[in-house]
């Protein structure tokens, strides 16, 4: 017994090591990806200025049933390869095997030209059906069947992304991401200030191009483009493709649920409604949904490769979770705060409307930190019946919540339904995962869940019951609050401020060393 109590000290600090270790690796990771997106939030900022100033919120609306279009095809007959092919690939390399990664490349790089032949050909075959569903006036089969490329294009570019994510080329997928956006720019505004609406469509196919051709340029430096198309080679992507028949259902709930909000919004308001919710939508989540994206990249081959270990995964799970609610929250609260000076400068005067909505929509995202670590659970197991199921839970309230609030209470009934059905979630799935996999969150999350959640809810209260300068003064003290909370956690819980601090004395001793040498 004393034995025990004298090694207890010792596994309190391994435990408290290896926290720090894990929050030390997923800022360095969220750091690249978090840097480089805040680079792609720039140039995306300025992109959509002038797609909102030259197409105004009708043009907006329709890029934005266009593009859900393409989503609700491309994740209808993906098969998932895009997720399912990462933990295939990153589990072989787990391994140090080699020929087993270049086996499963070859075969994820097969199916998914198969799939994105597939995907095109759906798409070309529904355009009259989607048309009928999306609009209520005019016919635009023809512009739904020359989508059909974006959807074979965007498989072929969901395989190459998946392989540089299970082969950990996380700064090639950094690169990209950041490319994307630049040619994005310089290519598609010169298109709608010409053609205006009628300039939609190419521009998106001159997008989905240079994101297929970036992609493939950056995975097959590493792996030369090889495919195999025997019977035993597909038969071995068996399992990949039957997890990925999960993602498929997902997709087709996921973004089908998505198209079908834009087009109730569509037929029973106006287009121009449309793209007000889609402008809220890509401010408030869209864009602090990169903070995600960094995430993504990094953290589901790493639990992928955590086996059968429940308190290790338990730890991965709610350091992630620790790590994005810190991040996330100031964002949170400055969004709400600032809104109002935000939308003017970022799209225009005409979307002014949105404004309560974006404010209510953007506390959703508190449940997406909470949440997106959590769901990646299941995924990570190929247990793809929890994640349908999850997945189909959260879309069916989503759309129903939609409709019933926009009915009585417009665009900002819109932002409630996502931000209550997103409160909804949080409770489902950490109920669900508990009795499943025996997950529970960590002291550490509802800590922070209990001091910054409040911040963010007052924000919004303010906004609501407060004005001029009263304003502004309860506004900026909250989001400094949220700030200093967020920035004295991380300092406990990482030494990347004394790495910081050391390099910056080490440079100052440098450049004393060389003044005094130039002296003497």
């Amino acid at each position: 017994m004393a034995c025990n109590k004298k090694a207890l000290p010792s596994l309190i600090n391994e435990v408290m090591e290896s926290n720090r270790v894990s929050y030390n690796h997923i800022l360095k990771y969220t750091g690249i990806f978090g840097g480089i997106q805040g680079v792609n939030i720039l140039f995306a900022l300025v992109r959509n200025k002038f797609v909102a100033l030259i197409l105004g919120p009708d043009g907006m609306g329709l890029v934005s049933l266009f593009n859900s279009t393409v989503k609700l095809v491309s994740d209808s007959t993906n098969f998932g390869i895009h997720i399912s092919a990462v933990k295939n690939i990153s589990e072989a390399l787990s391994k140090n095997d080699g020929y087993e990664v270049e086996k499963n490349i070859a075969i994820v790089r097969s199916w998914s030209l198969l799939v994105a032949l597939f995907g095109m050909l759906v798409c070309m075959l529904t355009g009259s059906m989607l048309d009928n569903i999306a609009f209520s006036w005019g016919d635009h089969s023809l512009h739904f069947i020359l989508l059909s490329p974006i959807v074979g294009m965007a498989a072929i570019t969901g395989g190459e992304t998946a392989i540089l994510k299970g082969t950990q080329k996380l700064r090639g997928l950094a690169a990209i991401s950041s490319l994307n956006i630049i040619f994005a720019l310089v290519t598609t505004i010169p298109i709608y200030y010409i053609w205006g609406e009628s300039g939609i469509i190419p521009s998106l196919i001159v997008v989905a191009v240079i994101q297929m051709l970036l992609t493939i340029r950056y995975s097959s430096r590493k792996y030369p483009l090889k495919f195999d198309f025997s019977k035993a080679a597909l038969g071995r992507g068996g399992g990949m493709i039957k997890l990925g028949v999960a993602f498929v259902l997902a997709g087709i709930m996921g973004s089908g649920i998505d198209f079908a909000i834009r087009s109730f919004l569509n037929n029973y308001g106006a287009l121009d409604t449309v793209g007000l919710y889609n402008a809220g939508y890509v401010i408030t989540l869209s864009y602090a949904g990169m903070v995600f994206s960094a995430m993504e990249s990094d953290y589901f081959p790493r639990l992928s490769a955590i086996t059968s270990d429940t308190a290790a995964r338990n730890i991965a799970i709610n350091n992630q979770i620790e790590v994005l609610l810190l991040l996330i929250s100031p964002m949170i609260v400055a969004f709400i705060v600032f809104m109002p000076v935000i939308v003017p400068l970022l799209l225009s005067s005409k979307f002014l409307p949105s404004i309560e909505m974006m404010q209510v929509m953007v506390l959703s995202l508190y449940g997406r930190a909470l949440v997106l670590p959590m769901q990646y659970l299941p995924l990570s197991r190929a247990d793809s019946r929890s994640y349908l199921l999850l997945e189909a839970i959260y879309d069916v309230l989503l759309f129903s919540a939609t409709a019933l609030l926009y009915i009585n209470f417009g665009l900002i009934g819109a932002g409630v339904a996502i931000t209550l059905v997103g409160l909804i979630d949080v409770f489902v799935t950490i109920f669900f995962l508990r009795l499943r996999y025996s997950y529970v969150f960590s002291r550490n999350v509802m800590k922070y869940v209990v001091v910054q959640v409040p911040l963010g809810i007052c924000a919004l209260a303010i906004s609501f019951l407060i004005n001029g300068c009263m304003y502004w003064c309860f506004g900026v003290l909250l989001v400094a609050c949220s700030i200093l909370f967020s920035y004295m956690i991380l300092r406990q819980k990482v030494k990347l401020w004394k790495k910081l601090s050391d390099k910056f004395l080490n440079i100052l001793k440098i450049k004393s060393k060389r003044g005094d040498d130039g002296e003497s």
